[in-house]
Protein backbone atom coordinates (compact mmCIF):
# COMPACT_ATOMS: atom_id res chain seq x y z
CA UNK A 1 0.00 0.00 0.00
CA UNK A 2 1.41 3.38 -0.98
CA UNK A 3 2.23 5.95 1.68
CA UNK A 4 1.01 8.78 -0.57
CA UNK A 5 -2.67 8.48 0.42
CA UNK A 6 -1.55 8.78 4.02
CA UNK A 7 0.45 11.98 3.74
CA UNK A 8 -2.38 14.20 5.07
CA UNK A 9 -0.08 17.12 4.39
CA UNK A 10 -2.61 19.87 4.84
CA UNK A 11 -3.78 18.47 8.15
CA UNK A 12 -0.23 17.95 9.35
CA UNK A 13 0.71 21.52 8.48
CA UNK A 14 -2.38 22.78 10.27
CA UNK A 15 -1.41 20.83 13.36
CA UNK A 16 2.12 22.23 13.22
CA UNK A 17 0.90 25.81 13.02
CA UNK A 18 -1.64 25.22 15.76
CA UNK A 19 0.60 23.53 18.30
CA UNK A 20 4.18 23.45 17.15
CA UNK A 21 5.08 26.99 16.19
CA UNK A 22 5.85 28.60 12.85
CA UNK A 23 7.89 26.05 10.96
CA UNK A 24 6.40 26.47 7.50
CA UNK A 25 8.79 29.07 6.14
CA UNK A 26 12.44 28.25 5.43
CA UNK A 27 14.86 29.83 7.87
CA UNK A 28 17.01 32.77 6.79
CA UNK A 29 19.90 31.90 4.51
CA UNK A 30 22.41 32.52 7.29
CA UNK A 31 20.86 29.66 9.28
CA UNK A 32 21.09 27.01 6.56
CA UNK A 33 24.40 25.75 7.94
CA UNK A 34 25.14 25.39 11.62
CA UNK A 35 27.91 27.93 12.03
CA UNK A 36 31.08 26.95 13.87
CA UNK A 37 30.78 30.24 15.77
CA UNK A 38 27.54 29.01 17.36
CA UNK A 39 28.69 26.65 20.11
CA UNK A 40 26.97 23.40 20.84
CA UNK A 41 25.56 23.49 24.39
CA UNK A 42 28.49 22.52 26.65
CA UNK A 43 28.77 19.59 29.02
CA UNK A 44 25.95 17.46 27.66
CA UNK A 45 25.94 13.80 28.63
CA UNK A 46 26.32 12.86 24.96
CA UNK A 47 29.33 15.15 24.56
CA UNK A 48 30.89 13.60 27.65
CA UNK A 49 30.54 10.19 26.01
CA UNK A 50 31.39 11.03 22.41
CA UNK A 51 33.23 14.34 22.47
CA UNK A 52 32.16 17.53 20.68
CA UNK A 53 29.94 16.96 17.65
CA UNK A 54 30.81 17.82 14.09
CA UNK A 55 28.42 19.89 11.99
CA UNK A 56 27.20 16.69 10.32
CA UNK A 57 26.36 14.90 13.58
CA UNK A 58 22.65 14.52 14.33
CA UNK A 59 21.69 14.02 17.97
CA UNK A 60 18.52 11.92 18.28
CA UNK A 61 16.51 10.90 21.34
CA UNK A 62 13.58 8.54 21.84
CA UNK A 63 11.63 9.23 25.03
CA UNK A 64 8.43 7.82 26.47
CA UNK A 65 7.40 10.88 28.47
CA UNK A 66 4.86 9.13 30.67
CA UNK A 67 1.55 10.90 30.20
CA UNK A 68 0.90 13.87 32.46
CA UNK A 69 -1.05 13.07 35.63
CA UNK A 70 -1.92 14.94 38.81
CA UNK A 71 -1.42 12.11 41.28
CA UNK A 72 1.67 12.18 43.50
CA UNK A 73 4.25 10.79 43.57
CA UNK A 74 5.56 11.33 40.06
CA UNK A 75 2.89 13.80 39.00
CA UNK A 76 3.63 15.94 35.97
CA UNK A 77 4.11 18.97 38.25
CA UNK A 78 6.84 17.04 40.08
CA UNK A 79 8.44 15.66 36.92
CA UNK A 80 8.33 18.69 34.66
CA UNK A 81 11.28 20.57 36.24
CA UNK A 82 13.43 17.44 35.93
CA UNK A 83 12.30 16.92 32.34
CA UNK A 84 13.09 20.56 31.59
CA UNK A 85 16.59 20.27 33.06
CA UNK A 86 17.33 17.12 31.05
CA UNK A 87 16.05 18.34 27.71
CA UNK A 88 17.45 21.86 27.89
CA UNK A 89 20.86 20.45 28.78
CA UNK A 90 20.96 17.82 26.03
CA UNK A 91 19.00 19.76 23.37
CA UNK A 92 18.82 16.93 20.81
CA UNK A 93 18.23 17.87 17.21
CA UNK A 94 15.36 15.38 17.02
CA UNK A 95 13.20 13.82 19.76
CA UNK A 96 10.68 11.07 19.11
CA UNK A 97 8.26 11.14 22.04
CA UNK A 98 5.54 8.78 23.16
CA UNK A 99 2.52 9.23 25.46
CA UNK A 100 2.61 13.03 25.50
CA UNK A 101 -0.72 14.70 26.17
CA UNK A 102 -1.53 18.04 24.48
CA UNK A 103 -0.92 20.33 27.47
CA UNK A 104 2.18 18.34 28.42
CA UNK A 105 3.64 18.74 24.92
CA UNK A 106 2.99 22.47 25.03
CA UNK A 107 4.82 22.61 28.37
CA UNK A 108 7.82 20.85 26.86
CA UNK A 109 7.80 23.08 23.79
CA UNK A 110 7.74 26.12 26.09
CA UNK A 111 10.56 24.73 28.22
CA UNK A 112 12.72 24.02 25.17
CA UNK A 113 12.13 27.53 23.87
CA UNK A 114 11.27 29.17 20.58
CA UNK A 115 14.00 27.29 18.72
CA UNK A 116 11.97 24.06 18.87
CA UNK A 117 8.68 22.92 17.40
CA UNK A 118 6.85 19.61 17.20
CA UNK A 119 4.68 17.77 14.73
CA UNK A 120 2.03 15.25 15.68
CA UNK A 121 -1.63 14.61 16.27
CA UNK A 122 -3.49 12.72 18.98
CA UNK A 123 -4.06 9.04 18.55
CA UNK A 124 -7.82 9.65 18.75
CA UNK A 125 -7.64 12.25 15.99
CA UNK A 126 -7.05 16.00 16.08
CA UNK A 127 -5.37 17.13 19.25
CA UNK A 128 -7.08 14.62 21.51
CA UNK A 129 -5.25 11.96 23.48
CA UNK A 130 -1.69 10.76 23.52
CA UNK A 131 0.64 11.84 20.70
CA UNK A 132 3.62 10.32 18.94
CA UNK A 133 4.99 13.87 18.68
CA UNK A 134 8.31 14.54 16.97
CA UNK A 135 10.20 17.54 18.37
CA UNK A 136 12.94 19.16 16.32
CA UNK A 137 15.43 22.01 16.37
CA UNK A 138 14.12 24.48 13.78
CA UNK A 139 17.59 25.86 13.08
CA UNK A 140 18.77 22.38 12.08
CA UNK A 141 15.77 20.58 10.57
CA UNK A 142 13.13 21.78 8.14
CA UNK A 143 9.96 19.64 7.80
CA UNK A 144 8.92 19.10 4.20
CA UNK A 145 6.08 16.57 4.53
CA UNK A 146 4.45 14.73 7.40
CA UNK A 147 1.70 12.27 8.09
CA UNK A 148 0.17 9.72 10.42
CA UNK A 149 -1.27 6.25 10.22
CA UNK A 150 -2.84 3.92 12.74
CA UNK A 151 -1.62 0.46 13.60
CA UNK A 152 -4.87 -1.27 12.74
CA UNK A 153 -6.70 -2.97 9.91
CA UNK A 154 -7.89 0.51 8.86
CA UNK A 155 -4.70 2.58 9.14
CA UNK A 156 -6.29 5.71 7.66
CA UNK A 157 -8.95 5.87 10.38
CA UNK A 158 -7.97 7.93 13.45
CA UNK A 159 -8.55 6.09 16.70
CA UNK A 160 -8.92 2.69 15.05
CA UNK A 161 -7.99 -0.41 17.05
CA UNK A 162 -7.40 -3.97 15.84
CA UNK A 163 -5.77 -7.30 16.70
CA UNK A 164 -6.72 -7.25 20.39
CA UNK A 165 -4.72 -4.12 21.19
CA UNK A 166 -5.36 -2.63 24.60
CA UNK A 167 -5.06 0.93 23.29
CA UNK A 168 -5.11 2.90 20.07
CA UNK A 169 -1.65 2.81 18.47
CA UNK A 170 -0.29 4.98 15.69
CA UNK A 171 2.76 6.23 13.79
CA UNK A 172 3.81 9.81 13.07
CA UNK A 173 6.40 10.47 10.35
CA UNK A 174 8.16 13.57 9.01
CA UNK A 175 10.33 14.10 5.96
CA UNK A 176 13.08 16.52 7.05
CA UNK A 177 15.70 18.53 5.23
CA UNK A 178 18.89 18.66 7.30
CA UNK A 179 19.93 22.30 6.98
CA UNK A 180 23.48 21.57 8.12
CA UNK A 181 24.22 19.00 5.41
CA UNK A 182 21.55 19.44 2.75
CA UNK A 183 20.47 15.80 3.14
CA UNK A 184 16.88 14.61 3.44
CA UNK A 185 15.67 11.83 5.73
CA UNK A 186 12.53 10.44 7.33
CA UNK A 187 11.91 10.48 11.07
CA UNK A 188 9.34 7.84 12.07
CA UNK A 189 8.00 7.52 15.60
CA UNK A 190 5.70 4.93 17.21
CA UNK A 191 4.53 3.18 20.38
CA UNK A 192 3.51 -0.47 20.09
CA UNK A 193 0.81 -1.96 22.29
CA UNK A 194 1.59 -2.92 25.87
CA UNK A 195 -1.16 -5.53 26.20
CA UNK A 196 -1.28 -7.76 23.12
CA UNK A 197 1.67 -9.54 21.55
CA UNK A 198 -0.57 -10.20 18.56
CA UNK A 199 -1.14 -6.46 18.16
CA UNK A 200 2.58 -5.77 18.46
CA UNK A 201 3.36 -8.29 15.73
CA UNK A 202 0.72 -6.98 13.35
CA UNK A 203 1.68 -3.40 14.13
CA UNK A 204 5.34 -4.09 13.41
CA UNK A 205 4.42 -5.83 10.15
CA UNK A 206 2.35 -2.83 9.04
CA UNK A 207 5.19 -0.51 10.00
CA UNK A 208 7.59 -2.61 7.93
CA UNK A 209 5.25 -2.42 4.93
CA UNK A 210 4.92 1.36 5.18
CA UNK A 211 8.66 1.93 5.53
CA UNK A 212 9.10 0.47 2.05
CA UNK A 213 7.28 3.51 0.64
CA UNK A 214 10.05 5.81 1.77
CA UNK A 215 12.16 4.64 -1.18
CA UNK A 216 15.89 5.17 -0.86
CA UNK A 217 16.03 8.00 1.68
CA UNK A 218 17.50 7.30 5.12
CA UNK A 219 15.06 6.52 7.93
CA UNK A 220 15.47 7.06 11.67
CA UNK A 221 12.85 5.04 13.58
CA UNK A 222 12.24 5.88 17.24
CA UNK A 223 9.80 4.27 19.59
CA UNK A 224 8.69 2.41 22.65
CA UNK A 225 8.21 -1.06 21.23
CA UNK A 226 7.10 -2.78 24.46
CA UNK A 227 9.25 -5.68 23.30
CA UNK A 228 12.74 -6.81 24.26
CA UNK A 229 15.61 -5.90 21.96
CA UNK A 230 17.05 -9.38 21.75
CA UNK A 231 17.46 -11.98 19.01
CA UNK A 232 14.55 -14.05 20.32
CA UNK A 233 12.08 -11.16 20.25
CA UNK A 234 9.68 -11.51 17.30
CA UNK A 235 9.14 -7.75 16.79
CA UNK A 236 12.86 -7.05 17.09
CA UNK A 237 13.65 -9.85 14.64
CA UNK A 238 11.09 -8.56 12.13
CA UNK A 239 12.37 -4.98 12.16
CA UNK A 240 16.07 -5.77 12.25
CA UNK A 241 16.84 -9.13 10.65
CA UNK A 242 13.93 -9.21 8.18
CA UNK A 243 13.57 -5.48 7.46
CA UNK A 244 17.26 -4.67 7.56
CA UNK A 245 17.13 -1.87 10.12
CA UNK A 246 20.17 -1.45 12.34
CA UNK A 247 19.94 -1.19 16.12
CA UNK A 248 21.74 2.06 16.96
CA UNK A 249 22.52 0.78 20.44
CA UNK A 250 24.39 -2.27 19.21
CA UNK A 251 26.00 -0.48 16.26
CA UNK A 252 27.32 2.47 18.27
CA UNK A 253 31.06 3.06 18.18
CA UNK A 254 30.81 4.30 21.77
CA UNK A 255 28.15 3.26 24.23
CA UNK A 256 27.21 4.21 27.76
CA UNK A 257 26.12 1.83 30.53
CA UNK A 258 23.11 -0.37 29.78
CA UNK A 259 19.97 -0.41 31.91
CA UNK A 260 16.39 -1.54 31.58
CA UNK A 261 14.77 1.34 29.73
CA UNK A 262 11.59 1.00 31.82
CA UNK A 263 12.36 1.53 35.50
CA UNK A 264 8.88 2.49 36.82
CA UNK A 265 10.48 4.93 39.31
CA UNK A 266 11.87 1.97 41.26
CA UNK A 267 15.54 2.44 40.55
CA UNK A 268 17.79 1.51 37.68
CA UNK A 269 18.26 -2.10 36.58
CA UNK A 270 21.75 -2.63 35.06
CA UNK A 271 21.67 -4.75 31.94
CA UNK A 272 17.89 -4.99 31.96
CA UNK A 273 15.41 -5.22 29.10
CA UNK A 274 15.59 -2.62 26.33
CA UNK A 275 12.09 -1.73 25.14
CA UNK A 276 12.92 1.74 23.76
CA UNK A 277 14.94 1.69 20.54
CA UNK A 278 16.43 3.84 17.82
CA UNK A 279 16.63 1.92 14.55
CA UNK A 280 18.19 3.18 11.32
CA UNK A 281 18.42 2.19 7.69
CA UNK A 282 21.76 0.96 6.30
CA UNK A 283 24.36 3.63 5.68
CA UNK A 284 23.61 5.67 8.79
CA UNK A 285 26.57 5.56 11.17
CA UNK A 286 25.96 5.58 14.91
CA UNK A 287 28.84 7.42 16.53
CA UNK A 288 27.57 6.94 20.09
CA UNK A 289 24.54 5.77 22.04
CA UNK A 290 23.52 6.14 25.66
CA UNK A 291 20.69 5.88 28.15
CA UNK A 292 20.28 9.12 30.04
CA UNK A 293 19.83 8.48 33.78
CA UNK A 294 19.25 12.10 34.78
CA UNK A 295 17.26 12.56 37.99
CA UNK A 296 17.05 15.16 40.76
CA UNK A 297 16.73 14.24 44.42
CA UNK A 298 15.37 10.85 43.44
CA UNK A 299 12.85 12.21 40.96
CA UNK A 300 13.06 10.88 37.41
CA UNK A 301 11.42 12.79 34.56
CA UNK A 302 9.58 9.67 33.38
CA UNK A 303 9.16 5.98 34.14
CA UNK A 304 11.33 5.34 31.06
CA UNK A 305 14.92 6.31 30.40
CA UNK A 306 15.47 8.35 27.25
CA UNK A 307 17.74 6.64 24.75
CA UNK A 308 20.07 8.92 22.78
CA UNK A 309 22.18 8.38 19.68
CA UNK A 310 24.58 10.54 17.72
CA UNK A 311 24.10 9.71 14.04
CA UNK A 312 25.78 10.58 10.75
CA UNK A 313 23.59 10.25 7.70
CA UNK A 314 24.99 9.00 4.39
Amino acid sequence: MSMRPMILTALAIAVVYAIGGDVGAPPPRARLVRQASIPHPPATAMDALAGPPTLADLDVMTFNLRYAGDTAPNSWAQRRPVMRALLTKERPDLIGTQEGLPAQLRDIRSDLGAGYAYIGMGRDGGDAGEHMAIFFDKARLLPLESGNFWLSETPAVPGSVSWGAGHTRMVTWVLFADLATGRHFYAVNTHLDNVSENARRHGAALLRERLRAFESLPVVLTGDFNSPAEPGGWVYHLLTDRTGLADAWLDAQRRGPAYATIHNYRGLVPGGERDDWILTTPGITTMAAMMNTHSHQGQFPSDHLPVQARLRLP
